[in-house]
């Protein structure tokens, strides 16, 4: 297995992100992903041989806030670790560039995961809010 900050074809994260049913609530286009994709502050590939099998990217100012996104993992390759060595090199990444908040979006059942990785789930009366309107 490659990990690799190279970003996936268009075709490849496509694929891989309509594993996650996401796709059925954003309706977007593999190009609107893709631009998505460039526009990110880091990401991480996990390829065997051709095939995409696992992903994560950041968002970043470079300096105080990152929000990790889309960490995906074939369904049938979740449990090999992968998504646990996505995370730490995304962290790592933001630790370096001592980003102070680090934040992410989570599919509601993985919070376990990613709280053995040290990430808390935030209060109730926490700031934080969500627009979540579609044109």
């Amino acid at each position: 297995m490659i990990y690799s900050e190279k970003l996936p074809t268009a075709d490849q994260f496509f694929d891989l992100f309509e594993t996650t049913d996401w796709n059925t609530k954003y309706e977007l286009s593999k190009e609107e992903l893709y631009i998505a994709l460039k526009n990110s502050w880091y990401t991480i590939s996990v390829f065997e041989k051709e095939q995409l099998v696992g992903f994560g990217r950041v968002i970043c100012d470079g300096v105080v806030h990152a929000l990790i996104l889309d960490v995906i993992i074939q369904p049938e390759r979740q449990g090999e670790g992968i998504g646990k060595e996505i995370m730490n090199k995304l962290v790592t990444k933001c630790k370096k560039h001592k980003i102070r908040d680090i934040q992410l979006f989570s599919a509601k059942d993985k919070a376990g995961f990613y709280e053995k990785l040290g990430f808390k789930n935030r209060p109730g009366n926490s700031p934080g809010m969500e627009l979540e309107q579609y044109w």
